[in-house]
């Protein structure tokens, strides 16, 4: 047995396209103030050759990545006897967020002494992108 046999396969991109998207609004709607939280300006984004599609390929694979392991995770608690579903999906996916994922960026921003703004408009993407795929994968279910 495979350790993600059982996995209903739609789900995955399902949910890391459902939380690409997301992304864009939340930053499209918070690019100012998250510039200035990241002490940066419009000249230090723009490139001289057009924008690059780079950041957005690297972006919708590792939301891929985040979807199939979140998956995994929720697969194995399923295993272990607690029920895979929507409810289930949002709250595990929510404790994924804040112990490893909001820790992570508390840490490294205060190191990087950046303004507490920037934690926030960060730390409430990556807050939207689990809770969506959480809550994506939980009630799609096994396959």
């Amino acid at each position: 047995m495979t350790p993600f046999a059982g996995l209903n396969a739609w789900s995955i991109p399902l949910a890391a396209a459902a939380s690409f998207l997301f992304g864009g609004v939340w930053y499209g709607l918070l690019s100012k103030p998250w510039m200035d939280a990241a002490g940066l300006r419009q000249d230090q984004l723009e490139n001289p050759k057009g924008p690059s599609p780079m950041p957005f390929v690297v972006t919708f694979i590792a939301q891929l990545v985040m979807a199939w392991i979140l998956a995994g995770l929720l697969l194995h608690l399923a295993r272990s006897g607690i029920a895979m579903n929507m409810r289930n999906g949002t709250v595990s996916a929510f404790f994924v967020w804040l112990g490893f994922i909001l820790t992570t960026l508390v840490v490294n921003h205060q190191f990087q002494m950046r303004k507490a703004a920037l934690t926030i408009i960060d730390g409430g993407h990556w807050l939207g992108v689990l809770l969506i795929q959480g809550a994506i994968l939980g009630a799609f279910g096994l396959a």
